[in-house]
C-alpha cells in the first residue's frame, strides 16, 4: 500500500472509482489515480484514497469508466487544419452530381463578390475523369472558388480563381508541385502540392487574428472532449508560437492549452545550411503545453496526385520521382540534423520514399534508435517490414486513411498504383508483428481527430459504423491492444518520451483518458461512440462529462 500523503503533499486530484488499465507491466491495472503538480504521484486501489487526500483534495468518482493514458493523436495539424477546413465540408461527396449540388448550395450561400471555400473533397467523387474546373465551373456561378482535396496536397480552383492569382500558365518550382495544364498550356484548375497551392494565398480573404484564434480554441478544446490529450503536429507556421503562447497567457486558455502540442517545422527542398540550423536553434522552445521537438520532412507526395515516389511508374507514368530533386540533399538534411541530436518524421507514402528513408537512417550508423519516424507508409514492400525494428524507426500511420479506398482495388488511389501494390496498404499489423513501433493518428483535417474512430477503424479497417462496407486488408487489423497502445504508449514511444508518458504510473505526466467502455474489449464500432467521462493534460481537466 502507498504510503499515506503529508498534508504537504496531498494529491491536488484523486480520480477514483474506475478501471484503470495502465499500461505499465509493473502494475497493469488499478482502481484510483492520484495527481499532483501535473504528474501521477500514485497508482492504487479505492482504500488508498483517504490516504492521499487533504483539505484541498478535489475527488472526483469516474463511475466505473476505463481510465487509460492520455490518448494522442501522433499526425495532426490542429493550426493548419484551422485554416484547411474552411467552407463547405465535402466529404460527404461521393460522386459528381452531389458534389455540383453542394457546391451550387455554397455559391448561393456566399455574399456576392466573395469567394466559395470548400473541403474534404474525395479524388473518388470524380468517377475516375480528371480533376477539372470545367466539371465545377457552371456551378459556382461566376464565384471565385477554392477547393480543396481531402489529401491536403492538392486543390482545384475556378475561372475566375485563377485569373484573381495571376496564374495563366504552368509555373516552374523548386519541389515537385505543378499548375497542372491542358495540351494547349491552359490551367486546368488543378493545383499540385504547397508550392503550387500557395500561388492562391495573396488573394485569398483571410481570418482576423482574434477569429483565427478563437477558432483554435473552439478545435482543441472539441479534439479534448473526444478524448484526446497531446497531438504530433507534423507543421509550424511562423506566427503559431505567439499564437500558442497568447492563447495560454489569455483568458481562452487559462494558462494552459487544453491539448499538449508537440510541434514539427518542416524542412523543405533548397533548405541549406543556414536554414537548418535555425531549425536546429527553434528545438525546445515553448510553453507550458507546447514545444517545437523535432523535424518534418516530405520524400514525396500522394498517390492521387501522381507525386508519390514510386519504384515503379503508376498507370499515368507518374510517381517516379521524389519530393527532392535530388535525394542526396535529403539525407544530406538528415545527417545534418541527425549531429544536432535532433529528431526527424519523414513523409513517405510510396516504397520508393519508404525505402530512401530506411537506408538514409541506416547511413546514420549507431546511436539514433528512437530518433527518426516515418508518417504515412500507404505502400510498403515485404523486404522493407523487418528493417524498422533493427534501425530503431518507428511508423506513424493513419488507420482511418483506408476509408478512400476500396477493398474491390476500384478507387482512384489503387487504381492509380495497381493491384499488387494496393494489396500491400496500411501494413499496420505486419509493421507490430515485426516488433516495429507503431504510432496512429488521423492527420487531422485529412481525417477526424476522434481517437475513438483511429482505434476503431485500427481494428476493423474499414470506418466505424459501416458495417456494410467491406474491410480493406483484413488481414492487416490490429488487437484491440495494439490500437490502445498506438495511441499512447508507441505514440510516447515514436516521440522519445516513454520515460514520462504513454502509461499511468508514479512520475508519469498527468495525462489521463476515461471512457465509458474499455477501449480494449468492447466491439470497435461502439468504441467510436463511447462516451468519454474525462479528459485530463497535465493535471488540468480539459473536459468531463
Amino acid at each position: 500500500m502507498p504510503a499515506p500523503a503529508h498534508r504537504e503533499s496531498a494529491a491536488d486530484t484523486v480520480l477514483t472509482g474506475a478501471r484503470v488499465r495502465t499500461l505499465d507491466p509493473e502494475r497493469p491495472w488499478a482502481s484510483a489515480v492520484a495527481v499532483r503538480d501535473g504528474r501521477i504521484a500514485a497508482v492504487g486501489e479505492a482504500h488508498d484514497v483517504r490516504d492521499w487526500r487533504g483539505p484541498r483534495t478535489t475527488v472526483l468518482d469516474l463511475a466505473g469508466a476505463t481510465l487509460v493514458p492520455g490518448l494522442v493523436d501522433s499526425h495532426s495539424h490542429p493550426v493548419w487544419g484551422v485554416e484547411m477546413a474552411t467552407g463547405a465540408d465535402l466529404s460527404g461527396c461521393r460522386d459528381l452530381p452531389s458534389l455540383r449540388a453542394a457546391l451550387a448550395d455554397a455559391a448561393r450561400a456566399a455574399r456576392p463578390g466573395a469567394w466559395v471555400q470548400a473541403w474534404g473533397l474525395d479524388h473518388n467523387a470524380f468517377g475516375g475523369r480528371p480533376v477539372h474546373r470545367d466539371l465545377v465551373e457552371d456551378a459556382l456561378g461566376g464565384a471565385p472558388a477554392l477547393i480543396r482535396l481531402y489529401d491536403g496536397h492538392s486543390a482545384l480552383v475556378n475561372g475566375p480563381a485563377l485569373e484573381a492569382a495571376g496564374i495563366d500558365g504552368p509555373r516552374d518550382f523548386d519541389q515537385r508541385a505543378s499548375v497542372v495544364c491542358d495540351a494547349e498550356g491552359r490551367p486546368t484548375g488543378h493545383l499540385v502540392e504547397h508550392a503550387a497551392m500557395e500561388l492562391l494565398r495573396p488573394v485569398l480573404p483571410r481570418p482576423t487574428p482574434e477569429q483565427r484564434r478563437a477558432a483554435l480554441v473552439t478545435s482543441l478544446r472539441e479534439m479534448a472532449a473526444a478524448g484526446l490529450t497531446g497531438a504530433h503536429v507534423m507543421d509550424l507556421q511562423e506566427d503559431v508560437p505567439a499564437l500558442l503562447s497568447g492563447i495560454e497567457e489569455g483568458e481562452e486558455g487559462a494558462g494552459v492549452l487544453p491539448v499538449r502540442l508537440r510541434i514539427a517545422p518542416w524542412c523543405m527542398p533548397g533548405d541549406g545550411a543556414e536554414a537548418l540550423d535555425h531549425l536546429v536553434a527553434l528545438q525546445g522552445r515553448g510553453g507550458r503545453h507546447w514545444r517545437i521537438e523535432g523535424v518534418k520532412f516530405f520524400m514525396d507526395g500522394t498517390v492521387e496526385g501522381g507525386t508519390a515516389w514510386l519504384e515503379h511508374a503508376d498507370c499515368h507514368g507518374q510517381g517516379t520521382h521524389a519530393f527532392w530533386p535530388d535525394p542526396r540533399d535529403y539525407a544530406r538534411a538528415v545527417r545534418h540534423l541527425a549531429r544536432a541530436d535532433v529528431r526527424t518524421a519523414t513523409h513517405a507514402i510510396g516504397d520508393a520514399a519508404v525505402r530512401h528513408v530506411l537506408d538514409t537512417v541506416a547511413g546514420l550508423g549507431g546511436g539514433q534508435r528512437g530518433r527518426h519516424r516515418i508518417e504515412h507508409i500507404e505502400t510498403l514492400p515485404t523486404d522493407q517490414i523487418a528493417r524498422f525494428a533493427p534501425l530503431g524507426v518507428a511508423a506513424s500511420m493513419q488507420p482511418t486513411h483506408t476509408a478512400y479506398t476500396r477493398a474491390d482495388h476500384t478507387d482512384e488511389w489503387s487504381r492509380r498504383i495497381g493491384a499488387e501494390r494496393a494489396a500491400r496498404a496500411w501494413r499496420c499489423r505486419d509493421l507490430r508483428d515485426s516488433g516495429a513501433v507503431l504510432a496512429l493518428g488521423s492527420d487531422w483535417p485529412i481525417a477526424h481527430y476522434d481517437p475513438r474512430r483511429v482505434m476503431a477503424a485500427a481494428r476493423l479497417r474499414r470506418l466505424p459504423g459501416e458495417p456494410g462496407t467491406p474491410p480493406v486488408g483484413p488481414e492487416q487489423a490490429l488487437t484491440g491492444l495494439m490500437a490502445l497502445e498506438g495511441c499512447t504508449s508507441h505514440a510516447a514511444l515514436a516521440a522519445g518520451e516513454e520515460a514520462h508518458a504513454g502509461r499511468v504510473a508514479p512520475g508519469c505526466r498527468a495525462d489521463l483518458t476515461a471512457l465509458a467502455l474499455d477501449p480494449v474489449t468492447c466491439p470497435p464500432d461502439e468504441l467510436a461512440e463511447a462516451p468519454v467521462r474525462l479528459t485530463m493534460t497535465g493535471g488540468h481537466v480539459t473536459h468531463r462529462a
